[in-house]
């Protein structure tokens, strides 16, 4: 079905002016390529191979061409068989080449892009399930948790965004299938490595911004991951922002020089201006002035947390904009279930245990502040870890946040892969100044989990953070099965009821 000329390639980089080394006559013929790869593991005949990355290695070249790859992209020329055509920028040449691969498949579909340090996810989830209900279930889901390219299957995903040829590829599939909607979550990475380079979404979100995937491997600063979340911005034709979001003046002052239509939402100022309720679930939209979008009233969510009502108002104006109704937006967030987001389950004593994937300053921070307003008289008990080899600048940052809120801190593994977790812990211990934070050690994750359980009284608040529903851990490049956060506090649950 899809299939480009070596000369139609040749062609269509010259255009974008991202051939390094022109063509010859020779070059230019009618030999045909039927599949896209950036890795020699997933090759099919008439494979034209891309050499990606800052670390490629000509190994992968190697063995693609010894499987029968007789082209390969690349920014450097490599001593091998195959011909070179040789490109100034790998990343952008990937998304170029895969666009026209897929015939522009993002042309057929209404895309919602979604960025911001918290809430992405939700966000996602509260607007899939909105959009579902209005369109017959004819909307793709790029998560960071979960994919769908038929509306309806959800598969885990591997990456917030995909790469370049994953994202044209899927995309294909989706119009396949006959759905003509996507609700995408928008990494930073997807910026830094151009994976979402000349795509442009109808509509943009930005939720929040705060310090994160900050490190070697990611970004070496925060003005390098804020700048890289602003290229949202400027690749939407309008955008959804967050009023009470730091750096907000410089997201306004960008969409005002661009002339990028701007709606807002905030507690106090914004386009739209949102209230909580007696309801703890329960929110009041209220445009400010003209309400363009017909969208003010009041509206429930499942999920407690001022920030979820804050991930749904995102999610109510980005529907309005794609022309869904405001009973339709009213009907559909009730019934919107998300996993992993703050799923709630209660000790036969009273406690109430929350299990979230929440997993940095802002959202742990975010979900201790809900806590305490919950239930002022309870401690908050918190078990949480970080992630070996990635966001480093996390572990000081979760430590502030458990400083602020936690009564016991408890912390543990969570996907420490190669680095030791001990040592993680301690770069979080390290962060915690508030000397009435009892902080406990306990790196086997179901022991700590089981620990909160059993010390949680009456009126106090468990949160496990950082995994949510997942079912395996991360030890040294390998995926161990781990039994879930969730599904431990279910059998303890059910065990005190035993007895």
């Amino acid at each position: 079905m899809y299939s480009i000329t070596l000369k139609g390639l040749y062609q269509l980089l010259a255009e974008k002016n991202l051939l390094k080394e022109p063509s010859s006559k020779e070059q230019l013929t009618d030999q045909k390529f039927t599949y896209l790869s950036y890795d020699s593991r997933d090759l099919a005949e008439q494979t034209l191979f891309f050499c990606k990355g800052l670390h490629f290695k000509v190994a992968s070249l190697q063995d693609a061409v010894d499987k029968g790859v007789n082209v390969y992209v690349s920014e450097t020329k490599y001593d091998t068989s195959a011909q070179a055509i040789i490109v100034t920028d790998i990343r952008k040449a990937m998304a170029i080449v895969a666009q026209a691969f897929y015939h522009h498949p993002q042309d057929k579909l209404y895309k919602i892009g979604i960025t911001g340090t918290k809430g992405k996810t939700t966000t996602a989830y509260f607007i899939k399930k909105i959009l579902d209900d209005a369109f017959a279930k004819k909307v793709a889901l790029f998560s960071s948790e979960e994919t769908t390219l038929d509306g309806t299957t959800l598969l885990p995903s591997k990456l917030t965004t995909p790469e370049a040829l994953d994202i044209y590829r899927q995309m294909a599939t989706a119009c396949e299938n006959g759905l003509t909607h996507l609700v995408m979550e928008v990494s930073s990475q997807a910026y830094k490595t151009k994976r979402v380079y000349n795509l442009t979404f109808e509509t943009g979100i930005f939720l929040n911004i705060s310090p994160d995937h900050i490190s070697p491997i990611e970004h070496p600063t925060f003005e390098d991951y804020f700048n890289c979340k602003r290229q949202l911005l400027l690749n939407s034709k309008q955008m959804v922002i967050n009023h009470e979001s730091d750096q907000f003046d410089i997201l306004e002052k960008t969409c005002n020089d661009h002339q990028i239509p701007l709606y807002t939402y905030g507690h106090n100022e914004g386009t739209y201006l949102l209230s909580n309720k007696e309801e703890a679930r329960s929110f009041n939209l209220k445009a400010k002035s003209n309400d363009m979008l017909s969208i003010s009233g009041d509206y429930k969510i499942a999920l407690f947390g001022q920030f979820n009502h804050e991930n749904a108002t995102a999610a109510i104006l980005a529907c309005g904009l794609a022309n869904v109704s405001k009973q339709k937006c009213q009907e559909s967030l009730p019934l919107t279930q998300i996993p992993g987001r703050m799923n709630l389950l209660e000790k036969t004593n009273g406690a109430y245990i929350f299990i979230d994937y929440a997993h940095n300053y802002l959202s742990i921070h975010s979900i201790g502040q809900f806590a305490h307003e919950l239930r002022p008289k309870g401690r908050i008990i918190i078990v949480t870890g970080s992630a070996g080899g990635k966001a480093i600048s996390r572990r000081p940052d979760i430590g502030k946040a458990l400083s602020e809120y936690a009564d016991i801190a408890i912390l543990t593994s969570d996907d420490p892969d190669f680095e030791d977790p001990a040592a993680i812990a301690a770069e979080i211990k390290t962060a915690i100044t508030n000397p009435d934070t009892d902080v406990q050690l306990e790196l086997d994750r179901a022991s700590a989990v089981t620990s909160a359980f059993k010390q949680a009284r009456a009126n106090d608040t468990v949160i496990v953070a950082g995994k949510g529903t997942e079912k395996m851990m991360k030890y040294r490049g390998t995926e161990v099965t781990y039994e879930g956060d969730f599904d431990i506090i279910k059998r303890l649950i059910n065990e005190s009821n035993e007895n």
